[in-house]
């Protein structure tokens, strides 16, 4: 399947979906537990970035690679003021920040695949939340080589992408 049939020749649906290089990929939808991650993260994002850019959760297609088809749509996202070109119906182009929550269908793919092609097509900050362990883990891709963050228990750890933002276990996982 080309980007342009999964764009435009494919139903609306409220279903996760991704294009990856060509093949339709249709994971199940997530738990309860799942999407009141995702809602809290969405939450916090939003009140830290507040003036700062624009947040959004899944299902949202963001169009990493048109012509060789790799469509993904993370769990929460961030795309900052400066970037705010690439928001259209779809994300046409890397966001500044990417959240996938772990769950036991799509981690393997969370931590190597998607952690491999959010690096490579220009995400600033990805956070792998993982409700299993209760941890946070911030890679921060703004270098030569990937910083990584954990954050569990008491810590907390800062974001580059929103540097007012100190994240601390309990705000996410409660």
């Amino acid at each position: 399947m080309t980007a342009d049939e999964y764009l435009y020749e494919t139903e609306e649906r409220n279903r996760p979906m991704e294009l990856e290089f060509g093949l339709l990929r249709e994971p199940p939808s997530p738990f309860y537990s799942h999407q009141t991650l995702v809602l809290r993260i969405a939450q916090l994002l939003t009140f830290a970035g507040q003036g700062l850019g624009h947040v959004a959760v899944a299902p949202l297609d963001v169009v990493l690679d048109r012509e060789r088809a790799l469509i993904v749509q993370p769990d929460v996202l961030f795309v900052s003021n400066e970037r705010q070109s690439i928001i259209r119906d779809q994300i046409w182009g890397a966001p500044d920040l990417v959240v996938e929550v772990l769950s036991s269908g799509t981690e393997q793919h969370d931590r190597h695949a998607k952690r491999g092609w959010y690096r490579q097509y220009g995400v600033r900050e990805y956070w792998l939340v993982d409700p299993k362990q209760t941890q946070l883990t911030i890679l921060d891709f703004t270098g030569a080589l990937p910083a990584e963050r954990i954050v569990r228990g008491g810590r907390a750890a800062r974001s580059s992408v929103l540097p007012d933002l100190v994240v601390k276990s309990f705000e996410i996982f409660g």
